[in-house]
Order: structure tokens, then C-alpha cells, then sequence
């Protein structure tokens, strides 16, 4: 995958990531904000919990930074996985982010 199609790919996840969170925050009265600066989304919850997705367009890796700590995922062609064996990024922030909301919460990406 060239660079131009990792950045339009990324775009997708992150424009995905910011609708979901919109949507938990309506649906299941989530407090949650949603900030997107280029390639940065950072999502902040009630209790001040930073959640930050960015892309790396030289490594073609998303990044999240979180308490849990810090992740990279690579593209498969269908699925982004973790570069050190961990789940892959749905199930990631599935996780990372339901234990931020206090209720659970299903990522898409």
C-alpha cells in the first residue's frame, strides 16, 4: 500500500472512531468529546480519561495512547493488528473504551 492509500485508509478508521463516539454519547448517554486535529482524534470521557488514535503515515500504523498504555496497528489488507501480538484495534478500543464510559461499547473500524 502506497502512502496515499494508508492516509485515505486511516481517514476512514478515524472519521469512523468520531461518529461512533458521537453516537455513544446520544445512544447510551455517554459522556464523551470527540476532538479531531488532522490525524489526531482524542477522545476525552467524564472522568478525564484521554483516549488518542493518530496515524503514522511513514510506519502505516495507527497509534492509540490510553492508560493501558501505548499500541500500533498495522493494516492486513482486512484487519488492524496489533504490531506485539495483542488484539486487534476493534476489540482494543472496545475494551479501552468501555472501561473509560463505565458501560460497555462495541468500536467498528
Amino acid at each position: 500500500m502506497n502512502e496515499t492509500e494508508f492516509l485515505a485508509l486511516a481517514e476512514q478508521v478515524l472519521d469512523s472512531l468520531e461518529s461512533q463516539a458521537d453516537d455513544w454519547a446520544a445512544s447510551l448517554d455517554v459522556d464523551i468529546e470527540a476532538n479531531r486535529s488532522g490525524n489526531v482524534l482524542t477522545l476525552v470521557f467524564e472522568d478525564d480519561t484521554h483516549v488518542v488514535v493518530n496515524s503514522q503515515a511513514a510506519m502505516q500504523e495507527l497509534w492509540v495512547a490510553a492508560r493501558s498504555g501505548g499500541f500500533h496497528y498495522r493494516y492486513d489488507g482486512k484487519h488492524w493488528n496489533d504490531t506485539r501480538g495483542g488484539p486487534g484495534l476493534a476489540d482494543a478500543l472496545s475494551q479501552i473504551c468501555s472501561d473509560a464510559a463505565g458501560v460497555p461499547v462495541k468500536v467498528q473500524v
